[in-house]
């Protein structure tokens, strides 16, 4: 059993004679050594989630749309019963109580089966700042896979998940999205609750999903979100919501940068006519004003909320860091109260003159990562080339604004190269709905 929809799980535990014993021979076929697990449930842990699925089946018959559906959660967040480690040993819990988003699929009959490797506390694009291993790219091992949710977009990729969870504060969603050919939806900042999420910039982080097709997406955002009194920057959808024109306005950089990637380019261009076939009209604008607000997340104050999110374990255990990651997390000293209040109006009178680019057209279209990087070049160097993965992300969460990464087919040395569509806060059905028609032109192969 390959787990590449939700579709096809339920047509497999339909049909199969004995569900529990279909759930117990795949988990056979998953590997502690797979550099994209962290840790996985055990069959004896296997057969206990079975039975408390059994028990709410028999309470709750009819309304467990996930029943039996096994997934990946980033391990940066909470599964009662399994470590929580953020890619840092000497940071590991165990958690008692789930994630709310991870109780929510619980109570939907999802059985979560394993926590996925990641970019050390969530910080970076890249895959390769763990201490549990570099996960590559699905489709050629030699490049990076993206990250910080490397090994969740990995194991929907390779088909052994239907869907996992991620977090994306900075692009960590999108980017490995995009290099694995998969789907990631960045929802509304808040739709989905982030308590027990271990934080990176807490008042920007939100949980995502990793799915083949952008009907799962929406159909687990649908599942999960809601108000949280747990979570302070929890909030609840609009009663009214945008609608989609038939033919709509795609806003596009005017002059898109691939750092001389020549066959990234050459995709770009090729999707561009596909999207103008596809009924839209491409519109391309000077993306100069979400350039500076990029550069605010990682050359502004915001590094500092990186050092508060993990301050005392950061205290006492600093030299437990990824060294990358302590280098960054390190240059939050040089911020002031001052600065960051200061970064804050900037960012606020930037967030107006960007709020003016939907005045005139529905969705923004970029290049999901505009580069595929070896994992050789990314160790030499970490920073720069980190920096140009998150070219076409950074920016969104600081406007607040909502997302959805969707593979554009293969580039000519047979890699991945991806879209993503944008648009401003609780346009995430909007976006959604022009991206299931965009995915539905074309067939994204398996890795």
């Amino acid at each position: 059993m390959n787990g590449s929809t939700l579709a096809d799980w339920r047509r497999a535990l339909q049909v199969h004679s004995d569900p529990a014993a279909l759930l117990h021979e795949w988990l056979d076929r998953l590997h502690n050594d797979d550099p994209a697990w962290i840790t996985l449930i055990d069959h004896q842990a296997l057969t206990l989630e079975l039975e408390r699925l059994a028990r709410r089946r028999a309470t709750s018959p009819g309304v467990l749309p996930l029943a039996g559906i096994p997934f990946a959660v980033k391990d940066n967040i909470d599964v009662a019963g399994m470590p929580t480690t953020a890619a840092c040993p000497e940071f590991a819990y165990i958690p008692e109580v789930d994630a709310r988003v991870v109780a929510r699929l619980r109570d939907a009959g999802a059985i979560p089966i394993g926590k996925t490797n990641l970019d050390q506390f969530a910080t970076g694009l890249s895959g390769t700042r763990s201490p549990y291993g570099v996960v590559p790219n699905s489709f050629d091992p030699n490049f990076v896979s993206g990250g910080s949710s490397s090994g969740s977009a990995s194991v929907v990729a390779r088909g052994l998940v239907p869907f996992a969870l991620s977090t994306d504060t900075a692009g960590s969603g999108r980017v490995p999205a995009g290099l694995n050919n998969i789907v990631g939806l960045k929802p509304t900042r808040g739709r989905i609750s982030t308590h027990g999420v271990v934080p990176a910039c807490r008042s920007l982080d939100c949980v995502g999903f990793l799915t083949q097709v952008v009907e799962d997406a929406v159909e687990l955002a649908t599942i999960t979100e809601g108000l949280d009194i747990a979570d302070c920057y929890s909030r609840s959808a609009p009663a009214a919501l945008p609608k989609l024109p038939a033919h709509p306005k795609i806003a596009v950089p005017e002059s898109p940068e691939f750092f001389d990637d020549g066959l990234a380019a050459a995709s770009w261009e090729r999707t561009l006519g596909e999207l103008e076939e596809a009924g839209a009209r491409c519109i391309p604008i000077d993306f100069g004003v979400l350039d500076e607000v990029a550069a605010l997340l990682y050359e502004g104050p915001w590094v500092a909320e990186r050092a508060a999110a993990i301050g005392p374990f950061l205290s006492v255990h600093a030299n437990s860091l990824h060294p990358v990651v302590a280098s960054i997390i390190a240059g939050a000293e040089r911020w002031s109260a001052v600065d960051a209040f200061q970064g804050m109006y900037r960012l606020a009178k930037l967030t107006r003159e960007a709020s003016g680019l939907f005045d005139t057209v529905d969705i923004l279209a970029v290049p999901t990562a505009p580069i595929h990087v070896r994992i050789e070049s990314m160790l030499a160097d970490p920073i720069i080339l980190n920096s140009r993965l998150g070219r076409y992300t950074n920016f969104v969460n600081l406007l607040d604004w909502s997302a959805i990464a969707v593979p554009a087919g293969l580039r000519d040395d047979a890699l991945p190269f991806g879209i993503t569509f944008i648009g401003p806060a609780w346009h995430d059905l909007l976006l959604c709905e022009w991206a299931s028609r965009w995915q539905a032109r074309k067939t994204p192969p398996l890795a």
